[in-house]
């Protein structure tokens, strides 16, 4: 069996787990994991058993894939090197910090004919596949995503860092084009946005309610749907869908 080379670019508290689960994977060999602290390049490295990196160049060409997790501040210059030698890229979310930029990472994986994937991992969450089998016509959603203040992923705001899973999540649930957004945020610690309420107007007349904070004591994140088919509420954590639907005796 031939198995497909892979590498992980930045093994920090997200990347790590990229370079556990693909070391464990039968039909993958990791072939090494790169970070810009040499020892955190050599812990992960020893733990799984490849090699150790603390630039991403050496691997240009010596792999068939790879997994960029490094901050977004890097994604667009690391993701753009593998994308122009022809290596399909999976590259965790946000993409990049700027349109332009994924614009640019789209248009070299068409030129190369290599798949470019985002990881929205909500996507994949068996309770939002569950929803999204389900005959259900949106008319109102609430989305919610809240956690404390880590200290990661400083280099963006709580929009590209927590809330673009939601909005990911819209777009895949109620489809169609955003007809207007009207928003609030507010920096506590820094200089990007640490919480964020947002209002998306969509064409079909769908409205959804977004709301993302960083700066929040508990974690929450769920996602409720109104709609003439019933209601339809998710736990993400638990990975639970709750739906309210009225019988056919209550019908007639």
């Amino acid at each position: 069996m031939t198995r497909v080379r892979m590498a992980v670019i930045g093994v920090g508290h997200l990347g790590q787990h990229h370079a556990r689960i693909l070391a464990g994977l039968p039909d993958v060999e990791l072939v090494g994991v790169v970070d810009s602290s040499p020892e955190q390049a050599r812990t992960v490295a020893a733990r799984h058993d490849t090699a150790a990196f603390t630039d991403f160049e050496p691997l240009v060409g010596r792999v068939d894939a790879v997994s960029v997790v490094t901050p977004t501040i890097h994604h667009h210059r690391v993701a753009a090197a593998f994308l122009r030698a022809g290596v399909p890229v999976l590259v965790e979310k946000p993409i990049c910090r700027t349109l332009a930029e994924a614009d640019e990472l789209i248009a070299l994986a068409e030129t190369a004919g290599v798949p470019l994937q985002v990881g929205h991992i909500e996507r994949f969450n068996p309770a939002f596949e569950d929803l999204a089998r389900r005959p259900i016509t949106p008319k109102f959603v609430e989305a919610e995503r809240h956690g404390p203040y880590t200290g990661r992923s400083v280099d963006i705001g709580a929009v590209l860092d927590l809330m673009i899973h939601d909005l990911d999540l819209l777009l895949a649930l109620i489809g169609g084009r955003v007809r207007a957004v009207s928003a609030v945020g507010a920096a506590v610690f820094g200089g990007h946005e640490d919480m964020v309420n947002a209002r998306l107007e969509f064409e079909n007349g769908c409205v959804a309610h977004v709301t993302a904070s960083r700066i929040s004591q508990r974690a929450k994140r769920r996602l409720r749907v109104w709609a003439p088919e019933g209601y339809a509420g998710i736990d993400f954590v638990n990975r639970k869908l709750t739906l309210v639907q009225p019988g056919e005796e209550l019908r007639r």
